[in-house]
């Protein structure tokens, strides 16, 4: 008798099981991974150093974070909402000179310096010549202009030279107000420039590594940028057109 013919369709069946091979110089692909971070940066130790980066600039800004973003509600709705919290009392009265006088503004400005205990050299100091009083037949003296400003107070003062006082006007802002200047940066010393300086920088590297983080969420690449884009002609366009 002939062995039965089961033995060809068992070979054809065996080679159906077999893998195709895969194809040569290519790796298969992992899924997910930051969209916009480079493969070759896809390793435990970049990842989480990124994502340490981004952790401690964010409680380094944190504090920071939260007066700049109180004060900016206030200066950003201060004409529109007219939204309370700050204020301002300004007090004024003549201020008696020593004898002799001041022979200079700059004597004048380190007298009053000294007299009120302001810790910031003026900003700033106008001189306006002797000339034609604005009546006839009369003539005006020399005119000074002195004008201190720190986040505590905003201080002002006129002087006519020949004059026994000086005319002092003084601002002094509540505590919300003196936040305020210190946001603006108004009569701020060195050491607060500097300091908000390094919240701009952190502000800087939080956006970026806040962007590369938020690509964890495998997001498409396209809606990514369509977001950005968004909001950057946004801001362009309420920017010129001033909205």
């Amino acid at each position: 008798m002939t062995p039965p013919a089961s033995g060809q369709p068992q070979h054809s069946a065996r080679l159906g099981f077999q893998q195709a091979p895969a194809p040569s110089g290519k790796r298969p692909q992992p899924a997910g991974g930051h969209l916009f971070v480079p493969r070759r940066w896809h390793r435990p130790a970049v990842l989480k150093w990124l994502r340490r980066t981004h952790a401690w600039l964010g409680v380094w800004g944190a504090v920071m974070g939260l007066l700049f973003g109180l004060t900016g509600f206030f200066l950003n709705h201060r004409a529109t909402m007219k939204v309370p919290g700050t204020s301002y009392a300004k007090t004024q009265w003549q201020l008696e000179l020593p004898s002799p006088p001041p022979a200079t503004v700059d004597e004048l400005a380190a007298y009053l310096k000294q007299s009120m205990a302001l810790n910031r050299e003026p900003h700033r100091k106008k001189v306006e010549p002797a000339g034609p009083a604005p009546w006839p037949g009369a003539t005006q003296p020399e005119h000074w202009q002195i004008a201190f400003n720190t986040p505590r107070a905003v201080v002002n003062a006129e002087y006519w030279v020949g004059n026994r006082s000086v005319s002092v006007e003084r601002t002094d802002p509540n505590f919300l107000g003196k936040l305020v200047r210190l946001h603006t940066g108004a009569g701020a010393s060195v050491a607060w420039i500097l300091l908000t300086d390094t919240l701009a920088g952190a502000l800087i590297a939080l956006s970026l590594t806040g962007f590369l983080l938020w690509t964890k969420l495998h997001g498409p690449r396209l809606l990514a940028l369509g977001l950005a884009g968004t909001c950057l002609a946004l801001l362009l366009v309420l920017g010129i057109t001033s909205w």
